[in-house]
Parts: C-alpha cells; structure tokens; sequence
C-alpha cells in the first residue's frame, strides 16, 4: 500500500513536471510574442551583427525577448545568425520569428538619381542598404577595377545608370558596384549599340554628351532638341559652349569650391579647363554628372534640325528658346539675362 502511494505521488509529481514543461514549451514557441500596434515590423540584422546586439535591437519588437532566446539557443540561431531586412507579422510567435529571421530575407528598392559625383552617390546609396558611404566611396574610386572593366577616371560613373533596383538590403559595396556594372552592359543591348553607328559616336562619347544634357534641362519633351542641337555642333567642329560644362570647370578650383554659381558670367568662360567647352572643341574628356536614362536615349535619338543655339526661356521656366542663327539667340539671350537681373541674380 505503501510503495502504491509513492509511485501515485511520483505519477501526479512527474505529470505536473510534464504539464509545466509543456506550458513552457507551448509559451515558447507557440503563444504571440510580438510587441507592435503596425502589421508588420522590420528588423535589420547586420553582417557580423552578435546575438546579443540583435537582442538590443528586438527589445522594442517582442514582448519577452527572453522566450525568444530560449528557442534561438535550442534551435542553433543564436550562433548562425542571417544578415539581411526581415518583416516580423503582428501576432507571430518565437518559433515563426525564428523561422522568419533564418529564411524570409527581404530585398529592398534602391533609387537614385540626380548624382553630380560619386560623394552624392555614396551617400543616397548608404541610407537605403547596408554599405556605409566610406566602403561604397573607397569601391568607387577602385580606378583598378574600373580600367579592367575598360573604364577610366572621367568616365568611371557611367556605370551607375539613375533607375530603381532591386537589392537585398545587406549588399556590400563591392556587389553593389559589380551589380551596376551588369546592369550597365544590360542597358547597352543590340538596339542602342546599333545607334551608336548610326549617330557616329562611341559609348563613352554618348555617355558625355548625355551628361551635359541632363544638366541642361529637366524637362524630357526638350532632351531630343537639346540633343540635337550639341550634334549640329560637333559635325559642324563648332565648340559646344555648353554652360554646365563651364560651371563644372569651376567647380574643380579651390575659389569656387562653396559657392553656388546660378548665373555663368565672363570669368567663368574665361577658365582654363579641357571640361571648359567655350575654348575647347569637342566633348569634355569625361562626364560632368551621371547621365539619366532619358538623357542617353535622346543622344542616341537626337533630334534633326537646324538649331545651333538655345537659351532659357524667361516666360516658361524649364524651358528653352532654340535659334538657327546668332542675331536670334542673342535676342534670346538678352531677355533672359534680363529676366536674371529682375531677380537679383547677378552671379
């Protein structure tokens, strides 16, 4: 009767062991765990990031981050941690986040445009994955890299084509400028390498060309007409005169290196500078931004005319007035000049 009574006690004993175990378990790994009002939370592990600092990071996230690394230590996910952006659900418990933070890597939408220089580049690129702009500048400004991919220190940028990507969010700087570069050689297919016999010019005079484009206009129903009208001058060995590539020119000296040049003036013509196409003919040896897509397409599908000239339109802001002849584009010229003095801006 006795020894009856011991092992009732040892039954009931071990199936309240068992039941509390259970309820554990079951909290562990079953029951909600998620701290969030939103449907869903990202989370940002890091390359090399340690458990402990994403545990820092998942405190705002989770309810008891203590349960979650009682199953990350039974499943192995403490030490085999996957860097990348991950969408923890509203309502997910541990061993769905866990799950989740091993296999769900999201990818993110890089985009980028209005790049003048590779500083500008590093730093939008930096705040949307994981490369800081100091290891995305240093792969940058890898001249090695670029000449062995045929490139070289004026035309390098040509490769970071303005247009949204599709990244995982943990790329590193070198993959970032790999993936570029494919993305490069992929915009240049059949059709658009048929244009460049057509029009006369090579990739990287296109390049150039469309660089000076972007910065003369922001308004695409007049890319083609711009286009055309540094074409008529090229065939006919007319220099460009091209007022961007002047306050480029500029840029490169110490004097004007925090000024902000809203009007080209006399002095800035008379800059010694092969970028400075009002004395020397021919494209600039190199780009004097990172050229849009549109920009490239209206090179590559200029507009015929006879226009040698244009000027901006003081009655239509954005927009040019384009002449056949000097007398007219002096006309033009005036009224917008004009325009710039009823607005104070006299540099």
């Amino acid at each position: 009767m006795y020894i009856k009574k011991i092992l009732l006690f040892i039954s009931i004993t071990g199936l309240v062991i068992l039941s509390i175990f259970s309820y554990f378990v079951y909290v562990t790994m079953f029951v909600s765990n998620t701290n969030f009002n939103n449907e869903i939370a990202y989370v940002y592990v890091y390359t090399d990031q340690t458990f402990e600092e994403l545990k820092q990071d998942l405190y705002p996230v989770l309810k008891n981050v203590n349960s979650f690394e009682r199953l990350a230590n039974r499943k192995g996910y403490d030490k085999a941690l996957k860097s990348g952006k991950f969408a923890i659900k509203k309502g997910m418990n541990n061993n769905q986040i866990i799950n989740t933070l091993r296999s769900s890597k999201l990818t993110v939408d890089v985009i980028f445009n209005n790049i003048d220089n590779e500083y500008e580049l590093a730093g939008k690129i930096s705040k949307q994955i994981e490369a800081d702009s100091l290891s995305l500048l240093n792969s940058f400004k890898d001249l090695d890299f670029f000449k062995s991919k045929g490139f070289n220190k004026y035309n390098y940028l040509s490769i970071f084509l303005p247009n949204s990507y599709n990244f995982y969010w943990d790329t590193d700087a070198n993959s970032f400028r790999s993936r570029m570069l494919k993305e490069y050689n992929l915009f240049w297919n059949d059709s658009r390498m048929g244009k460049l016999k057509q029009i006369g010019l090579n990739q990287s005079q296109v390049m150039i060309l469309a660089s000076i484009v972007t910065q003369e206009s922001k308004m695409k129903s007049e890319l083609r007409t711009i286009a055309g009208v540094y074409m008529n001058r090229l065939n006919n060995n007319w220099l460009l005169q091209a007022d961007p590539t002047v306050k480029y020119a500029a840029y490169q000296l110490p004097e004007y290196e925090n000024e902000i040049i809203r009007r080209i003036l006399y002095k800035h013509l008379k800059i010694d500078s092969k970028f400075n196409t009002y004395k020397y003919k021919g494209l600039p040896p190199g780009l004097i931004s990172v050229p849009n897509i549109s920009s490239i397409d209206a090179v590559l599908n200029f507009e015929k005319h006879k226009y040698f000239y244009f000027s901006a339109d003081p009655n239509n802001i954005g927009y040019h007035n384009f002449s056949r002849t000097l007398y007219e584009h002096n006309n033009n010229a005036k009224k917008f000049h004009k325009y710039l003095d009823s607005k104070g801006i006299k540099k």
